[in-house]
């Protein structure tokens, strides 16, 4: 019985535009954040002058509020991903489970 509602689920149509949906959208928000952090590591590696540069006449420098973009840019493509997790994904999910339940 298992194994025949997993062969159903499997081959849903709805269920393949999911997980390619998931899928593409995914990778495509990884691949932003490994260009923003690692571009974020190469600059502290070979541009430490430009980071350490300071903003003012405190003690606030470039890389502080670079830093926190790094932070603030993983918190937008978290809360991206989750609102359309909650939208569209689910929606899909659920669909998916009605049909394949019926």
């Amino acid at each position: 019985m298992e194994s025949d509602l997993v062969q159903k689920i499997i081959s849903n149509p709805k269920y393949k535009e999911l997980k390619s949906k998931r899928n593409v959208f995914g990778w495509t928000l990884t691949l932003l954040m490994m260009i923003v952090y690692y571009g974020f590591i190469l600059l502290v590696a070979f541009d430490k002058e430009l980071l350490g540069r300071k903003l003012g006449e405190g003690v606030m420098t470039v890389g502080i509020p670079v830093g926190f973009g790094v932070i603030i840019f993983t918190v937008i493509i978290t809360t991206i991903y989750v609102r359309r997790a909650n939208r569209e994904y689910d929606e899909l999910s659920e669909a998916i489970a009605k049909e394949v339940l019926k």
